[in-house]
């Protein structure tokens, strides 16, 4: 089992600073949700823990290695990403797409074998995609390729799984399924950060939540521990609070805005 962490890290976008001073930890076992209101950092911190922005500053470590100092292939090996709007390439399946995630495993050039096409079907399985598998990917709609992202971060099989916005596109049975397919994953021993937009699901599903606003990192813990009515209030301007929900769940209720 792998761990992700943040040491003190800042980054910047064409000279701006948008991250300052942010530790993080990404646990094994647990899914973590990464909320804050737009422009707050979040993707841009997704970005750097996993080497497509370098940081201006502090480390990304899995667990004692800096990311720095691996090969991309290596690295690639550890984590899987999803990003929020995944390239798509023209005239490939979605079962072809999916199986490029197997590269970081064979070679570019080596060529596949059963196991990987059992990896690949298992991941097609996972996000709803087996119907889909010989369609070309540019035929798909948004909701449809953004599950063909993440099938394809899956069947690396990755110890960490980085994912930007993964419910977005998606209708609210697909978001459902995915999240709840995140859990399992996590309960597996997957470390699993993925940033949210929807709070309300954030709190439901994920295990831990960190907070970013401004660059800034000014929360994490539980849901319950993190959304206190002043730190709703502050950061997203909304009037509400954590409660027990059915099942053992957390709800998360919202009743106006924090100046109205």
């Amino acid at each position: 089992m792998t761990t992700l962490t943040a040491q003190d890290v800042s980054a910047k976008l064409g000279g701006r600073p948008i991250l300052e001073s942010v530790d993080l930890t990404v646990a094994p076992g647990l899914v973590t949700a990464l909320v804050g209101p737009n422009g707050s950092g979040k993707t841009t911190l997704l970005r750097t823990c996993y080497r497509a922005l370098p940081a201006s500053a502090g480390l990304v470590t899995l667990d004692d290695a800096d990311i720095t100092s691996l090969r991309r292939r290596t690295l690639a090996r550890a984590v899987g990403v999803s990003t929020q709007e995944p390239v798509s390439l023209g005239g490939i399946s979605v079962r072809e797409s999916v199986r490029l995630g197997r590269t970081v495993k064979r070679g570019m050039f080596e060529p596949f074998g059963t196991d990987d096409t059992e990896v690949v079907d298992t991941a097609l399985a996972r996000v709803g995609m087996t119907g889909l598998a010989e369609r070309d990917v540019l035929a798909l709609s948004g909701g449809e390729r953004q599950r063909v992202s993440i099938a394809r971060a899956l069947a690396q099989q990755p110890d960490v799984l980085l994912l930007d916005e993964p419910t977005n596109h998606l209708d609210l049975h697909q978001q459902l399924s995915v999240l709840s397919l995140l859990r399992e994953l996590a309960s597996d021993g997957l470390a699993v950060l993925l940033t949210l937009h929807d709070l309300r699901m954030a709190t439901e599903y994920c295990d831990a939540m960190a907070v970013l606003h401004r660059g800034r990192l000014v929360a994490t813990g539980t849901p319950e521990s993190v959304l206190s009515p002043a730190l709703l209030a502050d950061v997203f301007g909304v009037r509400g609070k954590v409660r027990p929900g059915r099942e053992g769940n957390r709800t998360l209720d919202v009743w106006g805005l924090a100046d109205a």
